[in-house]
């Protein structure tokens, strides 16, 4: 089975971010790492590291009796994948005002804003007036559809 980030649950993310940040881990490591924060058995932790490596998100390699647990796919391309997934589930009409509240309620960097302020500047070049909706491809659409409430 290959996985995508898309079929990783919040628990499976945790463990992933952890692997991420070590780039490699053994499960202690994950484990005490995961008990700083959250109050989970020590076999909870190895069953999502087991189904991880399942899915195919995480590879194993054995050092004497441990096992280093190494990640398959990129933090960042697991990110974009979540992201576009969950993107190409909302209307059209309603991504900016899911994105304005996304920026609204995220910790941001000052250099994140910039970047999102230059990005925007580019897009705004080639905007439409308004965005189609896609909801129900083939029906005509006035400008109340979709109307965020």
């Amino acid at each position: 089975m290959n996985t995508t980030a898309t079929e990783m649950s919040t628990a499976e993310w945790s463990i992933m971010r952890i692997v991420w940040t070590l780039g490699e881990a053994t499960s202690n490591q994950v484990i005490n790492a995961i008990q700083l924060e959250k109050d989970w058995t020590e076999s909870t932790i190895k069953t999502l590291l087991r189904r991880l490596v399942e899915k195919t998100a995480l590879s194993t390699s054995k050092e004497g009796r441990k096992f280093i647990y190494h990640p398959t796919i990129a933090e960042g391309d697991a990110m974009k994948a979540t992201a576009s997934d969950m993107f190409n589930n909302i209307c059209d009409m309603r991504k900016g005002s899911v994105i304005a509240d996304l920026v609204q309620t995220s910790p941001l960097s000052k250099a994140d804003i910039e970047n999102l302020q230059q990005l925007l500047a580019e897009k705004s070049k080639t905007a439409p007036d308004m965005v189609e909706c896609n909801c129900m491809p083939g029906m005509d659409h006035g400008a109340d559809c979709c109307k965020i409430d």
